[in-house]
């Protein structure tokens, strides 16, 4: 039986993210994720929790969010967990679990960047127009474009 991994996480980039060349030439691109939680606590009280998830964009996806993400943007990414084996610079080795992204996309408050996704950077994008003028009564589903 073949696995599944995937992973979809919000939240705001920690750093500006990182691109690098490999020594094949392919680009890659790291960036941290800080995603917040709240929750009630054993005893009845609000707690606020932050995880910080390591990501990493390879080829175009990479070059497109070095060129645009900004430390603090608000950012969506999805893609699969990875975990690798590495031996650190004091001869340590180390492991460390990361989300390999497949799609990023900006949300929040800026207008220019809210709903664009970084997997179809240059890709003109289709809008349609939704009417803030509903009449009440029903609605006739063979009008909706979709």
């Amino acid at each position: 039986m073949r696995g599944f991994s995937k992973a979809i996480i919000t939240g705001n980039l920690t750093r500006d993210p990182e691109l690098r060349t490999t020594t094949n030439g392919t680009n890659v691109c790291s960036f941290s994720v800080a995603v917040n939680r709240t929750y009630k606590g054993a005893d009845g009280e609000n707690k606020e929790d932050v995880s910080y998830i390591d990501c990493v964009a390879w080829g175009k996806l990479g070059e497109v969010i070095s060129n645009y993400a900004k430390k603090g943007s608000s950012v969506l990414v999805s893609g699969r967990l990875s975990q690798r084996s590495f031996e650190g610079k004091d001869g340590v080795k180390r492991s460390r679990t990361e989300v390999v992204a497949e799609d990023f996309n900006f949300i929040g408050s800026n207008p220019a960047s809210r709903g664009s996704s970084a997997s179809e950077a240059g890709a003109d994008e289709a809008s349609v127009d939704i009417p803030t003028d509903i009449p009440e009564g029903e609605v006739d589903l063979s009008e909706i474009p979709f």
